[in-house]
């Protein structure tokens, strides 16, 4: 009875085109990196399922699933966010992996599948000792840190988490380390000798394809956090908060499973078999990254994260291409961070476009990050310092800034930190030949004294007037009575205007974005009653609406509205986007 499933598989493998070889790695970007990753990339073993029926056996239902198809279909780990780790019985090429997934999702007992792609550091070494961290303080390059400095150096009720490779116990961060974990499953990734464990402190990176270790959570680390005004070594950004380092690179890179239950775990989620977080963080720095388009798992995780009161910030990417597809960049509620230059151009190696919200220093040229590493080529060594460049290094001078601002007002949440940031990043310079804007960079470079002052002169966010009825979705036209006070955003950020008649619920119609990278509605000032909704279809069902009608999809408080006429498909598919990951949705009709 196999045999006809699995001719529909092979076939569906056959039909694949051949990728272009140009973007399949999802390496930093450099020769060095790109070559270690490579053997690991072409293929893919693991897969990240969510069965529909979250109390059926989870072990024996896979197997099943895969058996319908003729695989064998193993389930590696449980995983935060209700999901399992599965392992194929064979190895398949990644532009083909996409394919086994979608068939894989045709059993009806499935209600997700992703490949469990592999992420990697976001760095690009540079050894020339040539200036010390301009990226601080010149007026060009720098973020401006000495007048934040006067504000604050930090609190200590603030944690940042570093997920990472895992950071060494550098004498500049000594007493600033807080516990972590390493996340990482596959001991033959580890380089510890084991699976997950306690101790998140970096065993090395080395041996894909001969490459030595990276220590590249250690740099990230000490950007942030290295000890300072000290008399000795070099400088952190933030001198006083704590640093968890949260482990999921390893060699070759490291799964988006083992990432994303790293994320959740820093924030305080619990993820099983892991004991309780003590100390969960309130900044997540992810230097890392992969191609493609955000994954539902990575948007799933980072909704969780960011719900729990936790600002995520990613690099946006060092491929030079747009960072709508590299993840995380590219997914919704986090601040992507591109790298400029010492002179305030866009670095030629970072990512760039809408979903970047920001730019920091990363370096270029002769001109790195400095920042703590050590002198081992395989297993740590003695503490050292080191210029290192890329997106990677950008991230935590915005994770760094992010961290001093919740030390003055942890109220903030993750929108208000984006505002604040957006508002107050300072304008990118001319003639750079390689100049920045608005539209590829984000909102500017990260300035941290304009940050912290303008925090410090309106200290709590304004919030939200009372009184409003929500009548569009992001993207939707709307029609009011007469002249109404109309508003746009989300959570505390917001656009408010005079409304004659109609207009349009976008930031064309308001004139800015309110709040980066959020999905926004439109909501009328009064009382105007909300509209009732009524069921038509389930998830996966199709359904028929007289005319033109308002349609959401989804459940709960997660819902993505729009107009339909005549017919639809209760899915993702049809409405572009999974609103409430995991979770069974429903369509209603507004009236």
């Amino acid at each position: 009875m196999s045999l006809r499933p699995n001719l529909a598989l092979a076939l569906a493998l056959s039909c694949v085109l051949p990728a272009a070889h140009a973007g399949v790695n999802v390496a930093a970007g450099t020769p060095t990196t790109a070559n270690a990753a490579a053997a690991s990339d072409d293929t893919v073993d693991r897969f990240i399922v969510r069965l529909r029926d979250s109390r059926a056996d989870a072990r024996l239902s896979i197997a099943a699933v895969g058996a319908t198809f003729g695989e064998r279909l193993e389930i590696v780990r449980a995983m935060s966010g209700g999901a399992h780790v599965a392992r194929l019985g064979r190895r398949v090429m990644k532009r083909d992996a996409h394919d086994v997934a979608r068939l894989l999702r045709s059993d009806p007992r499935v209600l997700s599948v992703e490949p469990d792609e592999l992420m990697h550091p976001l760095f690009v070494p540079n050894d020339t000792m040539y200036a010390q961290q301009w990226h601080y303080y010149e007026p060009t390059g720098g973020i401006n840190l000495p007048g934040a400095w006067d504000i604050s150096t930090g609190s200590a009720a603030i944690t940042i988490a570093v997920v990472d490779t895992g950071v060494l116990p550098h004498a500049e961060l000594l007493g600033r380390l807080v516990a972590g974990y390493d996340f990482i499953g596959d001991a033959s990734k580890a380089n510890d000798g084991d699976g997950r464990d306690g101790n998140a402190a970096d065993p090395g990176d080395y041996g894909c394809d001969g490459a030595n270790s990276s220590w590249h959570g250690t740099h990230v680390a000490g950007t942030i956090g290295a000890a300072s005004n000290n008399g000795a070594g070099v400088t952190g950004i933030n001198w006083v908060s704590r640093i968890q380092p949260i482990r999921v690179l390893g060699r070759c890179g490291g799964y988006t499973s083992d990432i994303v239950d790293g994320m959740r775990w820093a924030a305080g989620i619990a993820v099983p078999g892991v004991p309780a977080n003590p100390t969960p963080a309130r900044v997540e720095n992810l230097s890392l990254g992969g191609n493609g388009a955000c994954s539902n798992t990575f948007q799933s995780a980072i909704n969780d994260v960011v719900a729990r009161g936790t600002v995520v910030v990613v690099a946006a990417g060092n491929s030079n291409t747009d960072a709508g597809n590299t993840q995380p960049a590219s997914c919704n509620g986090v601040i992507a961070v591109a790298a400029t230059t010492r002179n305030g151009g866009r670095a030629g190696y970072s990512n760039y476009g809408a979903k970047v919200a920001i730019a920091a220093p990363g370096g270029g040229g002769n001109d790195g990050i400095l920042s703590t590493l050590n002198t081992g080529a395989t297993t740590p060594g003695a503490d050292s310092y080191a210029w290192f460049q890329g997106t990677s290094m950008a991230t935590p001078h915005v994770a760094g800034v992010v961290s001093l601002m919740l030390s003055v007002n942890p109220a903030l949440t993750a929108a208000d930190v984006l505002a604040r940031l957006r508002q107050s990043a300072r304008a990118f310079p001319s003639g750079t030949g390689s100049d920045c804007t608005t539209a590829i960079c984000g909102a500017g470079i990260v300035d941290a004294a304009a940050t912290l002052a303008a925090l410090v002169a309106a200290p709590a966010p304004t919030p939200p007037p009372s009184g409003w009825t929500r009548i569009a979705g992001e993207g939707q036209g709307f029609t009011v009575s007469g002249t109404q006070t109309v508003r746009y955003g989300s959570g505390s950020s917001w656009i408010t205007m005079s409304v004659a008649g109609s207009g349009s619920c976008s930031n064309a119609f308001f004139g800015n974005d309110p709040i980066y990278g959020v999905v926004k509605e439109c909501q009328v000032s009064g009382s105007a009653p909300a509209p009732g909704w009524t069921v038509i279809a389930d998830e996966g069902q199709a359904f028929n609406v007289s005319g033109t009608q308002t349609v959401r999809y989804g459940s709960g408080s997660s819902w993505i509205t729009m107009s339909v006429a005549g017919s639809g498909s209760c899915s993702n598919a049809f409405f572009g986007s999974d609103p409430f990951y995991g979770v069974v949705k429903r369509c209603e009709i507004a009236g």
